[in-house]
């Protein structure tokens, strides 16, 4: 059964969305249900900080032994953290998705975007959980 911290946010694409201490900025990465499935993650390819996206827009890949995969950004914003450790640790992902793992910080562009998203709740719905 894949961990869902009740204080994120989820895509149907298995991205998380989490708050830090500036409101206007979130922490993405993928959830723990979709490392799962992933499997060994082995490289992952982020942008370059001062990059800007639109909701749903790529901003990356995943790459595991069994798959390679788009990542989406949840939100539309302006990238202004990169998590450069997996560049040479890309298994946190794996071992700690909602922590270390984190892919990107973005400044939000429009904070009622939130709202497409989902609570904890739905998105275990919507992998059978």
């Amino acid at each position: 059964m894949a961990d869902l911290p009740k204080d994120l946010l989820y895509t149907e694409e298995h991205e998380y969305v989490k708050a830090t201490d500036d409101a206007g900025i979130v922490q993405i990465g993928i959830t723990d249900y979709a490392q799962g499935e992933l499997g060994d993650v082995v490289y992952v390819e982020l942008p370059t900080v001062g990059t800007s996206f639109g909701r749903m827009d790529v901003f990356g890949t995943i790459e595991a032994v069994k798959a390679v995969s788009e990542l989406f950004s949840p939100l539309s914003g302006e990238v202004v953290a990169v998590n450069t450790r997996l560049d040479k640790e890309p298994a946190l992902v794996n071992t700690d998705p909602y922590g270390d793992g984190w892919m990107i910080r973005l400044r939000l562009k429009n904070e009622g975007e939130r709202k497409q998203l989902m609570n904890a709740e739905a998105y275990g719905s919507h992998i059978g959980q």
